[in-house]
C-alpha cells in the first residue's frame, strides 16, 4: 500500500473558504478513487491561507484487474442476432463464448478480463479532474490560461508512493516540490512524503493543520493576556477567521489611546474586531481594557515593535471616526429620526420600515395581554424607537450595532432602562446559541418583529425553498419558539398571527378593517391616548395564510424538539388536533404523551388504538357508512363490551375536567386504564358477528375509542 500527498499552492485563499474547500477536496478525490477501484485507509485534508493539502493513505499501486461479462443472445437465436453480438463484442465465433443456463434457456455469454493499470498513470486525470471540480463560491481566471481557481495558482505538488506523479492541472505541471512562509522562507524545497512535507513545512515556518494553528493562536493570547494581567474577550468566529489568515501566526499585543476609552465598549469592539480583527482584552472586571491582541504572520527583528505601532496608527484613525459618528448622532434625539424610516424601503412588496415600525407598535400592544409584565406604553415607545438607529452614522459604519447603539441613543435621550433594553434586544435570539430576552417589553418587541417579518413574506409569497432562505424565516420563526417556550407565554398564536396579517395593506390581508392608523397616532398613542383597534376580519385567504404560517411553526418546532431529544412525530399529533397554538400547552401534551407513550400501558394501547381505527375505517369503507353515533348500551350484547364502554364514558368525564385543568399527565394516566378493558374486548368479542343489532355498536365502540384517544392526540400520526 502507497501514500499519495497533493499540494495546490495559491494566493490567499479566503479565510472563509478554507475549510469547506478542504472537505470538497477530500470528499471529490476519494470519489473519483472510489469510482476507479481504488480502495484507501484514510485520507485527511489541510488549508493554510496559500495551500490546500490532501493525503491518502493505503491506496494500491496498481487497480485491481476487472472482468466484464456481456450477455449474448439464446443460443437459438436467429443466426443474424448471433453474428451481431459476435461483431460488438469483437469475437470471431461463438467458439469463444460461453454457453450458460438462464431459466430454461440456454445464453451466449462473453467474459473480458481487464488488467487494472498502475494508480500513478490512474491518478493525473482522476485529480485533474477532482480539483476543476471544487466548488469555490467566486473563482477567477489569471494570466492567459483557461483555467478557474479561487486565486492563482503557483505549483501543485503530487508525490505518490515517494515519487512524482507526472501530469497538470489549473495551468500547473504536478512536481515534488513546495515552498513555506512567503516570507520567512520562500525558497522551494522538495518532499518524498506526508511526514517529510509536514516536518519541512513546518521548518519553513508554516504551520499545516489549522486545528494546530488555532490552539497556538489561543495559546499566545491567552499567555500575552496573562502577563499583562488581562484575559482574552471570548470570540471564538474571530478564532476561526485568523487562522486562516496566517501560517505563522505571532500575537502581538498593542494600545488603544485613551480618548476613545469613553465609546461605548461594542463601538470599539466591533471597530477592532470588523476591520482589523483584533482580540479585545478585559480587565478583571470585567470591563473593556486599553489594549488588544493582534495577530501577525511574521516574525521581526525588532520584536514586533514596527507591528504594533503601525496597527496602533490604523486603529487610532479607525476609532477617529467612530467618535465622530458617537459625537454626531448624538445631536438628534432617536425619537426625531422616526420619519426618516418612512424614505428607507423594508421590502417592495411590504413597504417602508416606517410602516413595519407601525405595524410592530400595533401588534406589540396585542401582545402586552399574553405577556405578563409589559406596558402597553412602554412597547409602544419601545417599538416607534426600534429601528430608529438605522439612519445613524455608527449603525451605516457597524450594521451588526443595531439595536446596540439604539439602547445608547435611547437612554442619552431620557428614555427608561425597559424601552433601551427592549430596542438593544428586540433582534434577539439571533440563533441557536443567542441569549433569549427575559424582560416582558423586550419579549413583547421581540415577538411583534418577527411575527410581522414571518406574516409579511408568507402573505406575498417569499417563504423558504429547500436550503434558500434569504428573509432568514427559519431563524425568525426559532426565535419565536424560543422566546415563547423559555418565557414560558400563554400566546394563542393563530390569532395573533391573523392579527399580525390584518396589520398589513389591505391587498395582503384582504381584511375589512377601517383605516390603518397613521404613525402619528400611534405616537398619540403611546403617550397614553387609546384610539379604537382594527379587529381583525376573517376570510379563506387569511386563514389560509395564517394555517401555512403555524404549519410553518410546526416544522420548526419539530426540528427545535428534535435537537432537545424529542420525537417529531409526537409534535405532530398533538399539532394535528388543529386548534392547538399555545405552543406552551402543546409542549405539556407532547412531554406527557411522550412519557405515557414509553411504558408498557401506553405502548400497548397504542398498538390497541391501531387496531381499532383499522376495524372501523375498512367497515366503514365497505359498509359505506360512518361509525361514530352514541353507543346503544343494550345492544352491545357482550359482558366484556359493556364494560368498556362504561370505562369509556367515565374517561370521556375525567377528560372533560383534565383537559381544561390542563393535567396532561392526569389524561394520560387514566387513559392506561383503558388498556384491561380493551384488550378483554379484542380477546373475548367478536366485532364483526353476525348479528346486524350488535355488529354496528361494537363498530360505534371502536370508533369511539379512537375519537376519545384523540382528545389528547392523534395518535395515528405517532409513529411505532
Amino acid at each position: 500500500m502507497a501514500e499519495l500527498l497533493l499540494e495546490i499552492l495559491s494566493e490567499e485563499i479566503p479565510a472563509r473558504m478554507q475549510a469547506r474547500a478542504a472537505e470538497d477536496l477530500r470528499a471529490l478525490v476519494a470519489a473519483k478513487l472510489k469510482e476507479a477501484g481504488l480502495a484507501f485507509t484514510s485520507a485527511r485534508a489541510f488549508a493554510t491561507p496559500r495551500r490546500l493539502a490532501l493525503v491518502v493513505d493505503g491506496l494500491p499501486e496498481k487497480q485491481p484487474d476487472t472482468i466484464e461479462e456481456k450477455k449474448g443472445p439464446r443460443t437459438d437465436a436467429p443466426p443474424q442476432a448471433i453474428q451481431g453480438f459476435l461483431k460488438a463484442a469483437g469475437l470471431d465465433s461463438v467458439g469463444q463464448c460461453e454457453v450458460r443456463e438462464v431459466g430454461k434457456a440456454k445464453v451466449y455469454f462473453h467474459a473480458v478480463k481487464r488488467a487494472g493499470r498502475p494508480t500513478s498513470e490512474v491518478l493525473p486525470a482522476l485529480l485533474a479532474e477532482a480539483m476543476a471540480a471544487l466548488p469555490w463560491p467566486k473563482s477567477m481566471h489569471w494570466g492567459g490560461g483557461a483555467a478557474r481557481w479561487v486565486r492563482p495558482v503557483h505549483s501543485i505538488l503530487c508525490v505518490f508512493a515517494g515519487g512524482p506523479v507526472s501530469g497538470s492541472a489549473l495551468g500547473c505541471t504536478f512536481g515534488a516540490a513546495t515552498r513555506g512562509h512567503r516570507f520567512l522562507a520562500p525558497d522551494a524545497f522538495e518532499v518524498c512524503d506526508f511526514a517529510d512535507y509536514a516536518a519541512k513545512l513546518l521548518a519553513a515556518k508554516v504551520m499545516l493543520d489549522p486545528a494546530e494553528r488555532r490552539a497556538e493562536i489561543a495559546r499566545q493570547c491567552a499567555e500575552g493576556a496573562g502577563e499583562a494581567g488581562l484575559g482574552v474577550k471570548d470570540d471564538k468566529a474571530l478564532l476561526d477567521e485568523v487562522t486562516g489568515l496566517v501560517e505563522w501566526p505571532v500575537v502581538l499585543m498593542g494600545s488603544i489611546d485613551g480618548r476613545f476609552m469613553a465609546l461605548p465598549p461594542e463601538v470599539l469592539t466591533a471597530s477592532m474586531r470588523a476591520h482589523q480583527k483584533y482580540f479585545s482584552l478585559l480587565a478583571a472586571d470585567g470591563a473593556l481594557a486599553p489594549n488588544f491582541l493582534v495577530v501577525a504572520n511574521t516574525t521581526t527583528t525588532d520584536g514586533g515593535t514596527a507591528i504594533v505601532a503601525g496597527n496602533e496608527r490604523v486603529l487610532r484613525a479607525r476609532l477617529s471616526d467612530a467618535k465622530f459618528f458617537w459625537d454626531q448622532d448624538r445631536k438628534i434625539a432617536l425619537g426625531d429620526r422616526v420619519p426618516a424610516l418612512a424614505k428607507i424601503v423594508f421590502h417592495a412588496k411590504l413597504g417602508t420600515l416606517g410602516a413595519k415600525v407601525e405595524r410592530m407598535a400595533a401588534l406589540a400592544a396585542d401582545l402586552c395581554a399574553h405577556v405578563p409584565g409589559a406596558g402597553r406604553d412602554q412597547v409602544r415607545g419601545a417599538a416607534l424607537l426600534a429601528k430608529a438607529d438605522l439612519t445613524t452614522g455608527m449603525v451605516g459604519e457597524f450594521p451588526e450595532l443595531q439595536g446596540v447603539m439604539g439602547r445608547y441613543y435611547a437612554l442619552h435621550q431620557g428614555e427608561s432602562a425597559a424601552i433601551g433594553d427592549a430596542i438593544a434586544e428586540h433582534y434577539a435570539p439571533r440563533g441557536p446559541d443567542d441569549r433569549c430576552p427575559r424582560a416582558p417589553v423586550s419579549v413583547a418587541l421581540a415577538l411583534a418583529d418577527k411575527l410581522d417579518t414571518l406574516t409579511g413574506f408568507f402573505a406575498i409569497d417569499e417563504r423558504p425553498t429547500g436550503s434558500k432562505d434569504p428573509y432568514a424565516l427559519r431563524r425568525a420563526a426559532l426565535g419565536v419558539i424560543r422566546l415563547i417556550l423559555e418565557n414560558h407565554i400563554r400566546l394563542p398564536l393563530g390569532a395573533i398571527v391573523r392579527t399580525a396579517l390584518s396589520l398589513y395593506p389591505l391587498e395582503l390581508s384582504e381584511s375589512v378593517p377601517e383605516s390603518r392608523d397613521s404613525l402619528t397616532t400611534v405616537l398619540l398613542e403611546s403617550q397614553g391616548s387609546e384610539p379604537a383597534r382594527r379587529v381583525p376580519a376573517r376570510d379563506s385567504r387569511s386563514d389560509r395564510i395564517s394555517g401555512q404560517v403555524l404549519e410553518f411553526f410546526a416544522d420548526r418546532l419539530k426540528v427545535h424538539l428534535r435537537e432537545k431529544g424529542v420525537r417529531h412525530d409526537l409534535v405532530t399529533a398533538v399539532f394535528a388536533l388543529g386548534d392547538e397554538d399555545d405552543l406552551v400547552r402543546l409542549l405539556a401534551r407532547v412531554d406527557a404523551l411522550g412519557a405515557f407513550l414509553a411504558t408498557d400501558d401506553g405502548a400497548n394501547l397504542l398498538v390497541a388504538y391501531k387496531r381499532a381505527a383499522n376495524i372501523v375505517a375498512i367497515e366503514e369503507k365497505k359498509d359505506k357508512v360512518k361509525y361514530d353515533q352514541p353507543v346503544h348500551p343494550g345492544q352491545l350484547l357482550a359482558v366484556e363490551a359493556d364494560a368498556l364502554r362504561q370505562e369509556m364514558e367515565s374517561t370521556v368525564q375525567f377528560f372533560d375536567r383534565s383537559l381544561i385543568a390542563e393535567d396532561f399527565e392526569g389524561a394520560m394516566t387514566r387513559l392506561a386504564r383503558l388498556r384491561r378493558p380493551i384488550d378483554l374486548f379484542f380477546d373475548k368479542v367478536k366485532v364483526n358477528t353476525d348479528d346486524a343489532v350488535a355488529r354496528p355498536n361494537r363498530l360505534r365502540l371502536l370508533s369511539q375509542i379512537r375519537t376519545t384517544m384523540n382528545r389528547v392526540a392523534d395518535f395515528s400520526k405517532v409513529e411505532g
